[in-house]
């Protein structure tokens, strides 16, 4: 039988001959059935004393050279013992399997929502403080990905983004969650490993070093100053700021509080603290109470103190966690040009440092800003202090008080015996 020839091929195209098989020789065969835009090649073969043919291109595709080059490397696999056409459809139902898989994969995002709804809610008093960062710093990078095409180079990614914009203790929170996500998806069955798993406090996280700085009599003096001068900073800012120092809580736990949460009348703030996992009752001194007073009445009827703006994600329903940041940006610029570099998270140890400067003893300050006594004292030791805690914070707000309005503030010396 004659081999074919390309001049005969392109003959039959326009001629529009049509025919079931032309052989080649060598198990290669053309069709042209009549159901064909153009002319399949095909190869047969016997395997296992059963006829089998198989398609390997258009000629459109494969040039009778290729086609017959192709044919040869078939059959030598064949004499091998290999069913081509067979592995053929493995390796296509194999790929249409895995397209099938990647398709209907949960993605990350869709992975982060089923760990915060199990694993969260129901268990923090303030669940946003998750879903915040979920939003903000997990399901941007990685949210569209299936959790199976999540590598430790996209964990990697996220955390030196979140370090580059200047928050690595916001990095290590975020770190912790991925962890316990992916670990999630583990027992749950949705992933094979976890891509976070190598990572520590060390890496891109950083590690939480430990700040010493506080503002001092000086500059809280020029603090209050800068604030009522900066230009687009409110006066719902200003309040929350001294609140902050006044109260020597976290930022969060002030954010995130509810107008329940507080006792005008008792002059105290029930705070359960998702940091320390505790419950603490904060007597409020005069002037805070004052302060909180004045912020209810601008948050208006919402159940929160400090609601989410205007112009902000209505996913939370109180301002989120860098708003303050934002405003102390603003005030910077009108701080004396010598000022040190300080954060909001540094109102806490500056409150710490002038309850002691007031005369108070260690143990009463670390109580007043919700620390745990350490060691052996710790242990055994369950009295919260809260008279003691209530006269230095009282002391605390009348010195920020006399700093405000850039006074002179007279310390009365507290009295050891009752601490």
């Amino acid at each position: 039988m004659a081999k074919l020839t390309d001049i005969q091929i392109k003959s039959w195209i326009k001629n529009n001959v049509r025919f079931e098989g032309k052989s080649d020789g060598g198990g290669l065969y053309l069709s042209y059935r009549n159901t064909f835009a153009i002319p399949i090649w095909r190869y047969r073969y016997r395997y296992a004393g059963k006829q089998r043919v198989m398609n390997i291109g258009n000629y459109g595709q494969l040039s009778l050279a290729d086609a017959r080059k192709q044919v040869k490397e078939l059959s030598a696999k064949v004499s091998l013992g290999h069913d081509v056409a067979g592995e053929k459809q493995e390796l296509k139902a194999q790929s249409v399997a895995k397209r099938e898989a990647k398709k209907n994969a949960l993605t990350a995002g869709q992975l982060a929502d089923k760990y915060f709804n199990d694993r969260i809610i129901g268990n923090w008093k303030h669940p946003n403080i998750i879903r915040s960062k979920i939003e903000k710093d997990i399901k941007p990078y990685i949210g569209s990905m299936a959790v199976s095409d999540v590598k430790p180079m996209h964990i990697d990614a996220i955390l030196k983004a979140v370090v580059d914009r200047g928050a690595p203790t916001v990095a290590n929170d975020v770190l912790r969650i991925l962890k316990h996500m992916f670990d999630y998806a583990i027992k749950r069955h949705i992933a094979l490993n976890n891509p976070a798993a190598a990572f520590d406090l060390s890496d891109e996280g950083g590690k939480e070093a430990a700040r010493e700085r506080h503002l001092s009599k000086d500059e809280i003096i020029s603090f209050f100053t800068a604030m009522r001068k900066a230009r687009g900073f409110s006066q719902v800012n200003l309040i929350t700021m001294r609140l902050l120092l006044m109260l020597g809580v976290r930022k969060n736990e002030l954010i995130q509080a509810r107008k329940s949460d507080f006792d005008m009348d008792a002059c105290t703030w029930t705070l359960c603290s998702d940091k320390t996992g505790t419950t603490i009752i904060i007597p409020l001194p005069r002037q805070a109470v004052d302060s909180l007073k004045e912020i209810f009445r601008l948050s208006e009827d919402s159940e929160w103190i400090l609601p989410a703006r205007k112009s902000q994600d209505r996913r939370l329903p109180y301002i989120c966690e860098s708003t303050l940041n934002v405003a102390l940006a603003k005030v910077r610029p009108y701080m004396p040009d010598n000022t040190e570099h300080f954060t909001i998270h540094d109102f806490r140890r500056t409150a710490r440092t002038h309850i002691e400067s007031l005369g108070f003893p260690p143990h009463i300050g670390e109580r007043c800003i919700n620390h745990k006594v350490k060691g052996i004292e710790g242990v055994y030791n369950r009295y919260d202090y809260f008279e003691e805690r209530k006269k230095a914070l009282q002391a605390l707000a009348g010195f920020l008080e006399s700093c405000e309005g850039n006074k002179e503030f007279n310390i009365i010396p507290f009295n050891k015996k009752a601490g």
